[in-house]
């Protein structure tokens, strides 16, 4: 057994908020495993679905605040 980062530990506990957003992505974004026929068609789909993600007027967070470990051993 070994310890596991705070960091990670954080981001398990955020899994299904992790996937919902990928669920986003993927259903309402349109951005998906297609089969493009070039480099061009890929990449604008990408951005595209990115632009429509960034509009979405709700979008869900993670509100991980880093803490300084300088400021726990004090």
């Amino acid at each position: 057994n070994s310890l596991m980062d705070l960091h990670d530990k954080i981001l398990l506990r955020k899994r299904a908020l992790i996937e919902t957003v990928n669920d986003e992505l993927k259903n309402v974004c349109y951005i998906e495993h297609t089969r493009h026929r070039s480099i061009d068609g890929f990449v604008s789909n990408l951005i595209a679905g990115l632009i429509a993600y960034n509009l979405l007027p709700k979008k869900p967070s993670l509100n991980i605040d880093i803490i300084d470990k300088s400021r726990l051993i004090a």
